[in-house]
Formats: structure tokens, C-alpha cells, sequence
């Protein structure tokens, strides 16, 4: 999966790394299915304080077009894995629609 990062802000610069480990481990059952997810962190009201901390996700795949989730929280991690949560479940939740009944859908393999 490839993941292509954007922030502004220098604190979720520096989580680069950390953010890239995350959607990976988050979306390791959907690496067949999503080749490429944006994320990009802001800080909405910069330093006043609250659920200022916006993670917006887009997740590209091949049969299903892009799913585009964002969350908002008061760390950029909770906002993070709130995305990721709803992204992943959009994702699933789309391709099992796009897929005719009776046929099985498999994620990953294993070998």
C-alpha cells in the first residue's frame, strides 16, 4: 500500500513514521483491496485548544472509486485511529455491496 502524507503543522510532521506504522497495521486486511490512502493532519484552531486536531483519510481502491473519512479529537492520535476505523468499515461495507451474493470475498491470502 502505498501512503502518501500531508500536514502543515510541524507537530504532525514529526509523526510522519508513526502515522504511515499505524495505517499499515490498520489496514493490513485491506491491502488487496486499497493500493494507495492519503492521510493529512490539521490543527483547526490552532492553539486554543479542543477537538481542534482533524485527521482526514482517503482511501483509493481499484473496483470501488476513493472512500474520504476525516475525524476530529483532541490528539492527533485519537483522531488518527478514528479514521482509520471508519474508513476501514466504509471500505469493507462498499465492496461487499459491489459484490454479487454467493461469491465469497477474500482479503488476503495466506501462504
Amino acid at each position: 500500500m502505498q501512503i502518501l502524507f500531508k500536514s502543515r503543522h510541524p507537530d504532525a510532521a514529526l509523526m510522519r513514521e508513526a502515522v504511515e506504522r499505524r495505517v499499515r497495521f490498520a489496514h493490513r486486511r485491506l491491502k488487496a483491496l486499497v493500493p494507495r490512502a492519503y492521510v493529512q493532519l490539521a490543527d483547526v484552531n490552532g492553539p486554543r485548544g479542543g477537538l481542534d486536531k482533524r485527521c482526514q483519510i482517503e482511501l483509493r481502491t481499484d473496483g470501488a472509486g476513493s472512500v474520504v473519512v476525516s475525524s476530529a479529537a483532541k490528539d492527533w492520535r485519537t483522531a488518527l485511529d478514528e479514521a482509520l476505523a471508519r474508513a476501514a468499515r466504509h471500505v469493507l461495507r462498499t465492496v461487499r455491496r459491489a459484490t454479487p451474493a454467493g461469491t465469497c470475498l477474500r482479503l488476503r491470502r495466506r501462504g
